[in-house]
This record gives C-alpha cells, structure tokens and sequence, in this order.
C-alpha cells in the first residue's frame, strides 16, 4: 500500500519553504499546484524511486 510523503519545496517565486504532499502510487508525476503562501503556480516533476522515495522539482509554469 502506497501513502503520502510529506515534502518540504521552496517556492521558485515567492522563496517561502511550503509542505506538500506525494502521492507515492504514482511513480512519474508532473503537474501544477498554487504555492500556498503567493497563490503562483509552481510546476511539479516527481520521481518516485524502487524505495518508494519521491525526488520533487519545482520551477516556474512557464519555465
């Protein structure tokens, strides 16, 4: 059974450090989720690895 993985990122706007959550299931991940602090949309690259660990990459929408 997969879980969710709490992450801290950096907002690639704004600079604030924000908490999201994972979804482990899903082993290749790229979507958008307003940053929490700025309302900014950041563009998410997920990796999951064979542990089940997440590797997460935030950049601007547009970058």
């Amino acid at each position: 059974m997969h879980e969710l993985n709490s992450q801290n990122v950096q907002c690639p706007y704004c600079g604030e450090l924000i908490e999201v959550l994972i979804d482990c299931s899903v082993p290749q991940q790229d979507y958008i989720e307003d940053c929490q602090v700025c309302c900014r949309p950041i563009d998410f690259y997920v990796r999951i690895d064979q542990d089940g660990v997440p590797t997460v990459t935030v950049s601007h929408e547009n970058e």
